[in-house]
Parts: C-alpha cells; structure tokens; sequence
C-alpha cells in the first residue's frame, strides 16, 4: 500500500530507498493487524525530515482503512520527556478519526500503551502557522482530554530514537476526551489536573508542565505544521501535551480531572 504513497525522490534513489520504503510498509502492517515489532526494524540513517515524511505516508496509508485525518497529539512538550528521548524541541503526531474513543480494548486496540493526562483544543476556525496565542484561544475551544500513546514497537518507552518515535506518529494511539467549551488564556493557565484509576489518583501535574501553558504548544504545531505545508483546519483536535509523566494502561476506568474545566472518562476492558 505505502509504495502507491510514497515516492522514491523522498529518500534518495536505488536500494536504500526502497529499504525505508519496505519498513513503512511493515509500519502499516503492524498498525492495521496489531503486530509488534522489533526495535531494529527501523533503517539506520533516518534524520527528522525524513521521520515525518515516513510520518505522513503512514497516515495516508490508513484511507486503505476508511480513516481520515482528524487532529494532532503533541509529544514531548516537558524538558523531562524531551530528556528521555535526546529531543530539543516537541514532536507531533498526526491522528484519524478512529484513534478517538472513550471506550479501549487492551487485547483488541492497543500494542504497547501508556496513559497520559492532557487538554484537547477542538478547532473552530482555520489556523495557520502565523497565528497569535489570542487568534488561538479565539478559534478553538478547550476539553479535559486523556491521550493513550502507544507505539508499533516494543519496549519503546522510556528509550527509543526520537526519529523512530515520529515515524511511527509520535507513538500516536488514542484520544479520549470530554465536553469542549469556549475559554481564556487565563482560564487554562497553571491549572491543576488529577489522573485517577478506579478512583484512586495516580498523578497529578500542573497545565505549566506543557511549554509553561498548553496555547504555547499549539502556537509550536501550527509553526511546525507551517513547514510542512499545512495547518489546522475546522473539526480537528489537537491534545496539547501531558500534565505528568506517562503511566502504563491497563484495564479499569480511567478519569481525568482538571480544574475548571471538567471530566474526561476512560473505560479500558481487557
């Protein structure tokens, strides 16, 4: 499917070209039949140009599956989890419409997921990269928002090169999240944010863990978006960036709390 995709010009000619080309089809395959695969599978050599164009051919392959492009998670958006990965800036992930669930299958949906606690933007009107924080707070709305990395590849977190982590969509899994609503840069700024497990807290963070404020994170998207030719459009989501460090997920149901702006739930069956 992907070599209908993705041209050779991409990556260079002859055999190292079609090397990276037969892994983003094995990529796809893990994806579509819930195959996980060995680290070292991924070609050598790959910069972070190339990992989003591998990135992007990736999503395209997925119309095969009846899936669209419907938003964006941003990755690494703390110094902690840019540590993890040797990353200097976040990373984004492109997501289709059916990566947004509130109800998960462990067995059914899920490779190697984690959990994360996190704001979702739901764009009201076109943004482009040259947008202020205020046209941003202005052409969304915000929702408490709970993401669910998960990676095509084993034993990926806490260490995988972050070239191999946005080849595979920034580990892009789910998005669950709740009621949106009109706020202000105010209203969403150092907020305090639960993530509890049948009850029970598991961690707890600040909105300030996400670039200082979670507008700053979508104000990177839409730059980094702007380089490669695109931008935010009506009806899509973007989940901002994490509260905490990432959790295992495993079966129970999920919360997450954020103060003055709501619940999300999260039904995780095995």
């Amino acid at each position: 499917m992907i070599d209908k995709l993705y041209k050779y010009k991409n990556f260079g000619e002859g055999g190292l070209a079609m090397l990276k080309e037969a892994f983003l089809n094995t990529l796809y395959d893990a994806y579509k039949n819930r195959k996980a695969l060995n680290k070292d599978v991924f070609p050598a050599g790959i910069d972070l140009d190339e990992a989003y164009r591998m990135q992007h051919a990736f999503t395209a392959a997925k119309k095969e599956n009846h899936e669209t492009l419907n938003g964006y998670k941003i990755s690494m958006t703390s110094p902690e989890t840019q540590a993890l990965f040797d990353a200097r800036e976040p990373l984004y992930g492109e997501l289709t419409d059916q990566q947004v669930t509130n109800h998960i299958s462990l067995s059914k949906d899920t490779l190697n997921p984690l959990i994360e606690l996190e704001l979702v933007f739901l764009v009201k009107e076109r943004l482009t990269a040259d947008a202020s924080e205020a046209e941003i707070i202005q052409k969304t709305q915000v929702a408490p928002g709970l993401e669910i990395p998960d990676s095509r590849f084993k034993d990926w977190f806490p260490k995988m090169p972050k070239e191999q982590v946005c080849a595979d969509g920034a580990v892009g899994g789910k998005v669950a999240f709740g009621e949106a609503k009109d706020y202000t840069y105010g209203d969403i700024d150092n907020i305090h944010g639960q993530l509890l497990l049948n009850g029970k807290v598991l961690d707890e963070g600040k909105s300030s863990a996400v670039m200082g404020h979670p507008v700053h994170a979508v104000k990177w998207l839409l730059k980094k978006l702007g380089e490669h030719q695109a931008a935010l459009e009506p009806g899509m989501f973007v989940s901002s960036g994490t509260f905490v460090l990432p959790k295992p997920l495993e079966a129970g149901t999920y919360s997450g709390k954020f103060e003055g702006i709501g619940t999300v739930k999260l039904t995780v069956t095995e």
